[in-house]
């Protein structure tokens, strides 16, 4: 009997948390689509008009586009220069042989760990003296130094379950240590590029603080930030914040149905490699 009713509970109860976990962004959703009456009717309006004026005004009156765009070479650029180093770093860490590189690893997760605000005073003085506020390679910089010991650790992990056999075969068959570590080590490692890839591009598509901190000029600001300045003439423009939220949403939800595959791969592979 008690298994009959865990078959049933447990699907009613994965639904229920599924459901509170997308009501925001569902109700985000309708906002976005209602009219302006409709947001300050009271009560609120649950079925929307399915107006599509708040969308309209965040791309026109608000040039959202204009902060997609930022977002996008920042986070694109922080993607890939953090797997480029992650890459050869595991590699390295993984064949090096050093007897404390777990003590190594774990003091890069230990400092990624850190409080934003408690380096967000040296972080800015350094990027002052460099000249580089409201520049992208600003912000870049920033954003790898704080993702690159997750790639560094999920690179590792990986690498180390590969066996030194094949590296050795390899070596035999005249391949130099780069080439055996781009044509043999870096495909068979694929789902955790993949992983480490989605997980630093999502970390830099919605961090808000050094974005606010570093970018404030308009010129600059990535989404988060672009979208949190959103000023109205005399209430806060509900309607387009939620537009804009939506549509900042959009890339990473089809970037995640179109490696879902490869990111399931990747952290089940580590899952159960250990």
């Amino acid at each position: 009997m008690s298994k009959g009713v865990s078959k049933v509970a447990f699907p009613i109860l994965t639904a229920w948390v599924v459901f509170l976990s997308l009501l925001p962004f569902l109700w985000i959703f309708i906002t976005s689509v209602k009219s302006e009456i409709d947001i300050t009717s009271i009560p609120p309006n649950i079925i929307p008009s399915f107006s599509l004026y708040f969308y309209k005004s965040a791309i026109l009156n608000y040039n959202i586009f204009h902060y997609l765009k930022n977002s996008l070479i920042v986070a694109a650029t922080t993607t890939f220069i953090t797997i480029i180093l992650s890459v050869f770093s595991g590699y390295a860490l993984s064949r090096s042989g050093l007897r404390h590189k777990n003590v190594i690893l774990g003091s890069l997760l230990l400092v990624s760990m850190f409080p934003q605000i408690s380096i967000a005073g040296p972080v800015w003085r350094i990027l002052y003296n460099l000249e580089w506020l409201n520049t992208y390679q600003g912000l870049i910089l920033p954003y790898v130094t704080l993702t690159l010991p997750l790639g560094v650790w999920i690179m590792t992990s990986f690498f180390n379950e590969l066996p030194e056999e094949l590296e050795k075969a390899a070596l035999v068959d005249g391949c130099s240590n780069i080439q055996t570590l781009f044509k043999i080590m870096i495909p068979l490692s694929a789902p955790g590029v993949f992983t480490a890839a989605i997980l630093v591009f999502i970390y830099a598509w919605n961090e808000f603080f050094f974005a606010l901190l570093i970018m404030t000029q308009r010129e600059y600001q990535t989404l988060p930030v672009g979208i949190a300045l959103f000023q109205g003439q005399y209430t806060i423009p509900w309607g387009e914040i939620s537009a804009a939220s939506v549509i900042a949403t959009v890339p990473l939800v089809i970037i995640v149905f179109i490696f879902q595959k490869r990111i399931i791969s990747g952290l089940s592979a580590g899952a159960i490699k250990g």
